[in-house]
């Protein structure tokens, strides 16, 4: 929460300011070149390069990573890329799995004596270009500006591994015991992370488990309220994803011939999207897309828009235009602060993310088109079932097709959300007690719209862990559109506060 709800914090297990002076030093020497030449690589999760294995550039910088990784020679630590097979004999996208044995230290921080296990998670593929940067910046080309480095995943999330590691190293220069850490690098993130399970199941094998009894998840892939404080994500919205297709004719025909007669396939289109979406609103119809708010929820939202206040919504890049001499810009759903953030990440959304069936603009004749295709993100509240809700889209798109037009739609993935377990007095102290260290102000608690499939799979699998889920995706850092950024001031503070809240785990 934020230091107004919680004033008192424990006192740090470490020297603050020798731990920031470190992370800064590695962040400045050692992140920032490696995090360059992973920014130039167009290493694109396989949703988006379904020739990845060909392409080379998701094993190419995951191997450059392990080979940082190496090169740090952290005492104790063992690192290798793991590559499973699919029931086909494809190969699934690779992995990165590192483990470091618990430490007693060597300085005047207390004997570490827990038998459980760090978890630290991140990923390495990355969301297509996109358009619209700036004319200065490219997805491919590293520039760093005002404290920024832009480029496509430089913050979503291929920072998270060195992070990982320059926590790690922060804690070993002071002496200071630490628990048995493991790190798990995906490459397979953003496209619903289907690859990932096997890969934990391999890992956990009875008899052989190498991610051990996990007590402490630090997932480095998520958001930021501001830039002022550590912020700690307590629920990510699930995601159901698809292409809608309606189609009328085999072929385009003349539209002076033809309309009037041959419905059009995007009026069609319109008519089956408003069984799923009040389009004057943006409620989403279904009531099993919905789920209640818990409580405990609500009132974090209330206490988060005390802070952040109408920076919720205007930090986004409102389009506007001039009338009569005024600026008019266009406007939010709400402008209630605590509404916003209720609408964003525990209320049910459509986006339409890519369409086909449409000829450019230049080439756009009198044809009446055959089909219209939309591909759909749906973002569901946190305990909604994605795999059901997938197959409710499908009943509900297809049936009764208006005219009896082909209707299909195809899901391109789902993944259920996720909401933070229990605060232990432990962990919210040492959040504290980083965030006070590091950012001269209490933390702060956030819900986040996104999707880390990994989330769910690890509360399930460790239900009593405790999870620091937590990123660098702050006001305009645009992760997956034009113009990502990675704040270099804030990674550097939040690098050193995981630091902190490791060496402080029971």
């Amino acid at each position: 929460m934020n230091d107004r709800l919680h004033p008192t914090a424990t006192a740090p297990l470490l020297d603050p300011l020798a731990l920031a002076e470190h992370t800064q030093a590695s962040w400045r020497e050692r992140i920032v070149p490696a995090l360059r030449d992973y920014i130039a690589v167009p290493a694109k999760s396989p949703m988006f390069a379904p020739d990845w294995a060909s392409q080379g550039h998701l094993t190419r910088v995951l191997q450059s990573a392990a080979d940082w990784v190496l090169a740090q020679k952290v005492p104790g630590l063992k690192l290798e890329i793991l590559q499973l097979k699919n029931h086909t004999g494809q190969a699934r996208t690779p992995v990165l799995f590192f483990e470091l044995p618990a430490s007693n230290g060597a300085g005047p921080a207390p004997e570490h004596t827990s038998g459980q296990t760090v978890l630290m998670y991140g990923h390495l593929d990355k969301q297509p270009e996109f358009d619209g940067w700036r004319s200065d910046l490219g997805p491919w080309t590293p520039v760093i500006d005002d404290g920024k480095l832009y480029g496509r995943g430089g913050a979503d999330d291929g920072y998270a591994v060195y992070a990982a590691i320059a926590s790690i190293q922060a804690l070993q220069a002071q002496g200071a015991a630490h628990p048995r850490i493991v790190g798990l690098i995906e490459t397979c993130e953003e496209s619903g992370s289907y690859d990932l399970l096997p890969y934990i199941d391999a890992l956990r094998t009875p008899g052989a488990n190498r991610l051990g009894d996990v007590g402490l998840v630090i997932c480095l892939d998520s958001g930021a309220g501001n830039y002022d404080q550590l912020w700690l994500t307590t629920s990510l919205r699930g995601m159901a994803s698809g292409v809608l297709k309606v189609q009328v004719l085999t072929e385009g025909v003349h539209s002076g011939d033809a309309s009037g007669l041959v419905p059009s396939s995007f009026r069609v289109m319109r008519q089956v999207l408003d069984r799923l979406e009040d389009s004057a609103t943006g409620r989403l119809l279904p009531a099993s897309f919905h789920c209640e708010v818990p409580p405990e929820r609500v009132a974090q939202a209330q206490a988060t828009a005390a802070i952040l206040g109408s920076d919720i919504y205007q930090r986004f890049p409102w389009a506007h235009a001039d009338c009569g001499g005024a600026t008019l810009f266009a406007l939010p759903t709400t402008t209630d602060p605590v509404e916003a953030l209720l609408n964003r990440t525990w209320r049910p959304t459509l986006s339409v993310t890519g369409a086909e069936g449409f000829p450019s603009l230049q080439n756009a004749g009198n044809v009446l088109r055959p089909y219209t295709a939309f591909k759909l993100s749906l973002r569901l509240p946190p305990l909604v079932d994605a795999a059901q809700a997938v197959q409710d889209l499908k009943a509900l798109l297809e049936d009764n097709a208006p005219y009896q037009a082909r209707v299909t739609f195809e899901s391109s993935g789902s993944a259920t959300g996720w909401n933070a377990p229990s605060t232990a007095p432990w962990f919210h102290q040492a959040l504290q007690a980083a965030s006070q260290a590091q950012f001269g102000a209490g933390y702060g608690t956030i819900g986040q719209g996104g999707t880390i499939p990994l989330m769910n799979l690890l509360s399930q699998g460790f239900p009593q862990a405790q999870m620091m889920v937590c990123g660098v995706l702050g006001p305009k850092s645009n992760a997956h559109g034009p113009n990502e950024f990675l704040h270099l001031p804030y990674a550097q503070r939040l690098t050193a506060a995981v630091a902190q809240v490791v060496a402080a785990m029971p």
